[in-house]
């Protein structure tokens, strides 16, 4: 069988498991009639068949929210071609570009669920039923609320919160398809969905949904190449990275943090950005267990840290303080083996950190308890272990620190005997087994 020439939506319909195009077409109307709300929606197979020739024309606005609805990402990650500055929808039949047009569909479905009043029919941006004007205010309350579920993941984890956000990001796509603005603020809510998609993988990373994390960070890095944000692009490419050393592919983390310098660059990113990417790829050389870069790069990291802050840091850096950026390194001294040194690291920084980054020092007492089990400090490890597990009871909701945790359980079996270990092993396979 011969490949289409749109290769991206031909992987993204195989990766869904549709194998022919009929049955993708079929799929894409069954979503269209759901996330349209219209029974008689319907993308014909010769619609589909033309989608997957070279450079398809920029679907409707009605098959673009179709699209979106069944391959989960919008048309600009599978192949259509972009007309312009691609801010508004192209029917697929015309080269030419159109000012910005009433988009209409009801929207007001799910409204209250995601918190956004003013997608609701009586909100006063709207003139007539089913229209949503886009405005100030209203960018103000998306850019707020992908501000506040980074603000919850930074106290409570992602468990509970990815999914929030994968609404969330959905009802910003369903804006920009169908909101009447103008062109500066088409740009910002391009901006608001690429931070919310690479949030949206972190969230998905703390809760070890690693596969829907990779999926959610390569549409975030895609929608910066297509963009020109680099600021979006070294973000996503940290975030990266740091996943990549817990999915034991240190080598790959150490090329994304080096990429992610390269964007950095581009935009002259201020001294907190390359503190962040320093300690990423301190990270991933650790986790190969290069002592000699490692160091080097934890060192450039502490440089461009006490440098201070800047009114040009990006808000994505902002967790980056000092209790973080030494738990960071006493993570990759203990991957180096230099457990008493990580020990002592992990521990200053479990008394630094403040309550609105509780996630991060759950997940640093966690780190503790496991080098202190390596350093043979049994009476540190229940400690940190019975820390970390008074903030999981308090709400917090990380699968990484469970994770984490369950490695710590793991590494006490051998010292069972030793005073403390045999509670602390049971209290762990209690609540975290």
């Amino acid at each position: 069988m011969r490949t289409p020439a749109n290769r991206e939506l031909f992987a993204a319909r195989v990766a869904m498991g549709w194998f022919s195009q009929e049955d993708a077409a079929t799929a894409v109307s069954n979503a269209g009639r759901e996330a349209l709300r219209d029974r008689s929606y319907e993308v014909s197979v010769r619609t589909y068949r033309r989608w997957e020739s070279a450079n398809p024309g920029w679907p409707r606005p009605d098959q673009a929210t179709a699209i979106r609805a069944a391959f989960g990402r919008g048309p600009e990650h599978l192949g259509f071609h972009l007309v312009g500055a691609g801010l508004v929808d192209i029917p697929s039949d015309t080269a030419v570009m159109i000012p910005p047009v009433k988009r209409r569909n009801a929207l007001t479905a799910g409204a209250a669920v995601i918190g956004l009043p003013w997608l609701s029919s009586s909100a006063p941006g709207r003139t007539s039923p089913g229209e949503l004007r886009i405005g100030d205010e209203e960018i103000s309350s998306l850019q707020a609320t992908a501000s506040d579920l980074d603000a919850i993941d930074q106290r409570f984890g992602g468990d509970r919160l990815w999914r929030s956000a994968k609404m969330h990001l959905s009802w910003v796509h369903h804006v920009i398809d169908h909101g009447t603005y103008e062109e500066k603020a088409g740009q910002e809510l391009h901006t608001i969905a690429g931070q919310l998609t690479t949030s949206l993988g972190w969230f998905c990373y703390d809760a070890d949904q690693q596969a829907e994390a990779r999926v959610y960070f390569s549409e975030a890095l895609n929608t910066a190449m297509i963009s020109g944000d680099y600021a979006l692009a070294t973000r996503t490419l940290s975030n990266m990275a740091r996943q990549s050393v817990d999915l034991e592919k240190p080598r790959e983390a150490v090329r994304f943090a080096r990429t992610a310098e390269q964007y950095a660059a581009k935009w002259g990113a201020p001294p907190r950005v390359t503190a962040l990417l320093a300690i990423r790829a301190a990270q991933g050389y650790a986790r190969l267990g290069d002592e000699v870069n490692a160091s080097i790069t934890i060192k450039r990291a502490w440089r461009a840290f006490d440098q201070g802050r800047t009114d040009r840091d990006p808000e994505w850096t902002t967790f980056l303080n000092e209790a973080e950026l030494v738990c960071l390194e006493g993570m990759c001294r203990a991957d180096l083996g230099q457990h008493k040194r990580a020990v002592r690291l992990l521990d200053r920084s479990s008394a630094l950190q403040d309550i609105e980054h509780s996630r991060n020092r759950g997940m640093c007492l966690a780190q503790l308890a496991h080098a202190a089990v390596h350093d043979q400090d049994f009476d540190r490890t229940a400690d940190a272990a019975l820390e970390s597990l008074k903030l999981i009871e308090g709400g917090q909701s990380s699968t990484r620190t469970r994770r984490q945790l369950s490695v710590v359980r793991d590494s006490l079996g051998p010292h069972k005997t030793a005073p403390r270990v045999c509670e602390t092993f049971d209290l762990l396979t209690h609540h975290i087994a």
